[in-house]
């Protein structure tokens, strides 16, 4: 990892973790480094990342509370902690509602969660999080998660009309191949790793 990108180490041993440290004492806003390395390992090394947002959480700093919160949640994830997951995103979107500056996509991923784990305990409240929120909607992978969202909720809860019609919507969000803007044309877009949840939409739509 060059000095430039210092804390955004993808892995984690103790020779990277002195590295950081050497350069995080010489370092202004602590806070912005510990939060962007702590999301770089939420999926490889989610127990560091969990310390080093609990450290994040402790500094002065909170203007990035609401992405920290995600981070957090996706740790979770990697480590099979659904629930705790639902509780970080959960705060999350309670804290864009005290700084509206700084928003994540939270709104549409943790209904997501719910949907596709069939979380029936928590479907009001995804469906709440949805409607509020559809007009954050910006990339394909956005509209593809919301409606696949919707769909299937709408399939667990017996109305396979709304099932259908939110499916197809999610199978278009993910054919599209441009994000329409100029400079960044790939941004956003679905990638092959939402295959399987696409047949399963597929299905939806051939019911």
């Amino acid at each position: 990892m060059d000095n430039d990108n210092w804390f955004r180490n993808a892995t984690w041993n103790e020779e990277i973790a002195s590295k950081f440290e050497a350069k995080l004492k010489r370092a202004r806003r602590k806070e912005q480094y510990i939060r962007i390395q702590a999301s770089m390992l939420t999926g490889s090394h989610p127990q560091v990342a969990h310390a080093l947002l609990t450290r994040y959480f402790e500094m002065s700093d909170d203007y990035d509370h609401a992405q920290a919160h995600v981070d957090r949640a996706t740790a979770y994830l990697s480590e099979g902690k659904i629930e705790e997951a639902v509780a970080s995103y959960e705060a999350a979107l309670k804290r864009e509602e005290q700084f509206p500056k700084l928003l994540t996509m939270a709104c549409v991923d943790l209904p997501y969660l719910i949907a596709l784990r069939g979380m029936v305990e928590h479907f009001a409240r995804a469906v709440e999080i949805l409607n509020s929120h559809q007009n954050r909607l910006m990339f394909a992978v956005d509209h593809f998660k919301w409606n696949a969202a919707q769909a299937y909720i709408s399939h667990s809860i017996g109305n396979p009309t709304s099932a259908k019609s939110y499916a197809t919507a999610a199978l278009s969000a993910s054919q599209r191949n441009n994000s329409g803007f100029r400079y960044h044309p790939s941004v956003g877009l679905v990638q092959s790793s939402f295959s399987e949840i696409q047949s399963q939409l597929q299905r939806f739509c051939d019911a």
